[in-house]
């Protein structure tokens, strides 16, 4: 790890140096739970719209910090983008989310025609929110994870079990393979792209890990993961890299030892006690409040915000949700988060 000290707290912890207090970002925390956000959407129009106007995206990815000064600023896109560059139609269906065609499970991966151009906005963003933030906020990068991307891409639209790509995966282990490295391979351009636009970090999201059995699990995700990451590494050596496997549970030792990332995050259904037992020593953490817990506040927010930060006191620590923030989320509440976490009041 680069050992260079930096005013960005976040940076330094992601680098391996522990805080006294950690430093807070939240997932999803440029969106809808902010008036100002949907003040801004009412205007602009839908969510892949304001996805693909640099202005506006630099404007939501700015709201939160300004609003709260977190630690950390996440870029405003989608993990889908990816799938859009390889050449897929990507649309949001209003109230029931992202489509995208044709779908895998009837068409193969050689019929579509990439273009990488749908890349260009995301990276003018980056340099829009690069030159607008903070000197001591962290900028995060991030994109989805191979596996991930699949299910989305093969069945056309999110599934509660997967059971497409998971099929297809048995079925066509070749085929889905192909995939799995075409989609390995644009997220490390995709990412190094970020990196040269200027953001600090970055995070791979696998928010679908969880259903996959441990074998499956090592070759679907631990393997493309850690293609990733090598290759990324060889181009940005110093650029941290947060591996995000949802859902992975006592998977989350082997992905942390064998993807090469700088720092895992946990999803709320891991207990922080023992992750900060099997995971491996000095390694930084970043989670794990379950956002519910944040929605509901009062006496549930402050003991389990309390019960995190003992589990990580002596390791390097990023306070953080173990998913998105809801967009139900009351702003007060985050404010008390922040108090919490900080031991000063924000306002």
């Amino acid at each position: 790890m680069n050992s260079t000290e930096s005013a960005k707290k976040l940076l330094n912890v992601l680098r391996g140096k522990k805080a006294d207090i950690p430093p807070v970002w939240l997932m999803r925390q440029a969106g809808r739970y902010l008036p100002e956000y949907r003040e801004l959407r009412a205007k602009k129009g839908g969510f892949l719209e304001l996805v693909y106007d640099s202005d506006a995206a630099t404007e939501i990815t700015l709201q939160p910090i300004r609003r709260f000064g977190f630690d950390g600023s996440i870029l405003f896109s989608d993990i889908l983008i990816t799938p859009h560059a390889l050449g897929q139609k990507l649309w949001f269906e209003a109230g029931e989310g992202p489509r995208l065609a044709p779908r895998l499970v009837d068409e193969r991966l050689e019929s579509l025609t990439p273009d990488p151009t749908r890349l260009d906005p995301i990276y003018e963003t980056v340099r829009k929110v690069s030159a607008a933030l903070p000197e001591d906020v962290t900028f995060l990068g991030f994109a989805g994870s191979p596996w991930t991307i699949a299910t989305y891409m093969v069945n056309g639209q999110g599934s509660k079990d997967q059971s497409e790509a998971r099929r297809m995966a048995y079925r066509e282990a070749e085929r889905f393979g192909a995939l799995i490295g075409a989609i390995a391979d644009i997220t490390v351009d995709y990412l190094s792209g970020q990196i040269e636009a200027g953001v600090d970090a970055v995070q791979l999201f696998d928010s679908w890990a969880g259903s996959l059995s441990p074998a499956q699990f090592q070759e679907w995700v631990i393997a493309p993961n850690a293609a990733i990451i090598s290759k990324l590494k060889s181009r940005h050596p110093d650029i941290p890299v947060i591996g995000f496997p949802k859902g992975a549970g006592g998977k989350l030792a082997r992905y942390a030892s064998e993807t090469g990332c700088d720092a895992i995050a946990l999803d709320e259904t891991v207990d922080p006690a023992w992750a900060n037992k099997v995971l491996p020593q000095g390694m930084p953490v970043q989670g794990n409040l379950d956002p519910m817990a944040l929605l509901a506040g009062g006496e549930g927010l402050e003991s389990a915000t309390d019960n995190i930060r003992k589990a990580f006191a002596d390791r390097p620590h990023i306070f953080n949700l173990g998913h998105g923030i809801d967009k139900e989320t009351p702003i007060e509440h985050v404010e008390r988060l922040l108090e919490l976490v900080r031991g000063v009041r924000i306002h």
